[in-house]
């Protein structure tokens, strides 16, 4: 079991543009708001949506508390953190004002809004969207849920079942985005934005459900550059001081 535990992260000198922050993020571009306060990430380690956060959290060098809650062992069916997010899943993210929000994509849009993670342009916006979409509609449940399966599940458990299916559909995923990366660096606008931070997050672990991801190799190619971003961590870093 894990047990939670609190710990801020992230340096309390320079924002990714460079400017000067001590426990909050400043704006970074014109219009974006200005972060007051300590916000609190609700996650749990080997979660790939948890994960999406702690990266970008770390390459907007964004300061944060992390607090882990161990889904395998229900702490987020508890009434307090019900009481922070009904739908009982992570990530969370809890304001310094209390207001807590959850589904790790939208989490996402909110912490870097006005950052270069966001195209300006109207049309890249919602190509940016469209992948983000197609990540939680038909990327995640075929390739996460099957690590989930594999690495958390006894091998005696009826959900085993779904692996064949679900691993099918996974692989019509990844042929997608392999399609599309054979023609551009990223998915979006040529750069790097939060459309490769939600693809990458269970991407580039999906070998630990059983995928190979040897034939995908524009795929592969963008694994590696998303690893090669400043600021990158490891989605097993555990978040420290």
């Amino acid at each position: 079991m894990v047990a939670s535990q609190h710990t801020c992260h992230g340096p309390a000198a320079q924002d990714f543009l460079g400017h000067g922050r001590c426990s909050a993020r400043l704006a970074g571009a014109a219009g974006r708001p200005i972060m007051r306060g300590m916000i609190t990430l609700y996650d749990y380690l080997d979660s790939g949506n948890g994960f999406k956060i702690r990266l970008l959290l770390a390459q907007l060098k964004q300061p944060y508390r992390w607090i882990e809650k161990d889904i395998l062992a229900n702490a987020t069916r508890t009434p307090a953190f019900l009481a922070k997010n009904p739908n009982g899943r992570i990530p969370a993210l809890e304001l310094d004002d209390g207001t807590v929000i959850a589904e790790s994509n939208a989490i996402l849009w909110y912490l870097a809004e006005g950052s270069p993670f966001i195209p300006n342009d109207r049309l890249q916006r919602a190509q940016v969207l469209q992948w983000m979409f197609f990540e939680q509609y038909s990327h995640e449940p075929y390739v996460a849920t099957p690590r989930f399966i594999v690495k958390h599940m006894p091998a005696d458990s009826p959900r085993h079942a779904e692996l064949p299916d679900r691993m099918a559909r996974g692989n019509a995923a990844l042929g997608v985005m392999d399609a599309h990366l054979a023609k551009q660096p990223f998915f979006v606008a040529q750069s790097y934005t939060l459309a490769d931070i939600a693809l990458y997050a269970y991407t580039h672990v999906a070998h630990e459900a059983g995928f190979d991801l040897r034939p995908y190799k524009a795929l592969s190619a963008w694994i590696d550059r998303v690893a090669g971003q400043p600021g990158y961590v490891s989605i097993y870093q555990r978040p420290e001081n």
